[in-house]
């Protein structure tokens, strides 16, 4: 075998491990020891793949959400988009909510950094799409505003139950994304070029 399989399967043995102890408890209380002694290796092999615990969940997270979100038509089909990641988070509520027991904030920032990959490819396609020219800036401006927004989205729904009505959810989101973001570039193409 190769070694990028090898060390690919390395960290989808220690992914396994991390989710079946968040099924079972908070984040803060799952330590690399026992990650290593699940998975019958020594803390060395771990260390070569990730540097804590976060990176690994950070990993988990693009390998199962993020990155397919991104391979998906996301400037012609919010909705598929919003679907998968709500998906996402109700089949994984238990390790979502122990996930959170990182902290407000700190959920917050994991979200956003992630997300805003999502948010950039999306705003990035429809500029593409509809053809405007946008100054960088205001690009930037327009990302930060939108996965802010859905990051705290997010964070809500893995918290509280009563907010989770998924096609409201779906359907807002899917509105909001599409005529803010094509409104606010179309706006921009026309004022705000150089």
């Amino acid at each position: 075998m190769k070694h990028e399989v090898i060390s690919n399967n390395t960290k989808k043995m220690f992914a396994e491990s991390l989710k079946r102890a968040l099924t079972k408890k908070p984040l803060s209380k799952i330590s690399v020891s026992e990650i290593v002694a699940d998975c019958g290796v020594n803390r060395k092999t771990f260390y070569y793949h990730f540097e804590n615990i976060n990176d690994l969940l950070k990993w988990v997270l693009r390998q199962e959400a993020v990155d397919i979100v991104m391979e998906l038509d996301n400037a012609l089909d919010y909705e598929q988009s919003i679907r998968f990641v709500i998906d996402y988070i109700d089949k994984n509520e238990e390790i979502m909510k122990n996930i959170y027991s990182m902290g407000k904030n700190e959920l917050r920032q994991f979200l956003y950094a992630d997300f805003k990959d999502i948010i950039t490819s999306i705003v990035e396609n429809t500029q593409s799409s509809l053809r405007f020219a946008v100054p960088q800036d205001f690009k930037d401006f327009l990302i930060n505003f939108h996965t802010e927004a859905i990051a705290g989205l997010l964070q809500e729904w893995i918290v509280d139950k009563s907010v989770r009505n998924k096609e409201r959810t779906v359907q807002y989101l899917q509105l909001i994304l599409h005529s803010s973001l094509v409104e606010s570039l179309k706006s921009a193409d026309n004022m705000l070029s150089v």
